[in-house]
């Protein structure tokens, strides 16, 4: 029987660079995502928080690198 896997663990890594910047939002079922703007990486996470923390991790904690969509966000596996 197969183990599930928690939705917070399903990480696509994001290359690190200066220009890297994330949108952290909801998907159309209504999972927390976060998703590289040039389409490099993201994941679906369980929290907002944890989708925050993820983006402003990857970079570096620079201001407006994050940014909060009130629009759904989709990210493509």
């Amino acid at each position: 029987m197969p183990v599930p896997l928690p939705v917070s663990a399903i990480v696509a890594e994001a290359p690190r660079s200066p220009s890297t910047s994330f949108i952290v939002g909801q998907d159309p079922q209504g999972h927390w995502v976060a998703v590289e703007t040039h389409g490099l990486g993201g994941g679906l996470f369980r929290t907002r928080h944890d989708a925050l923390h993820y983006a402003t991790d990857l970079t570096d904690h620079r201001p407006n690198a994050v940014v909060i969509s009130m629009d759904r966000v989709e990210f493509k596996i």
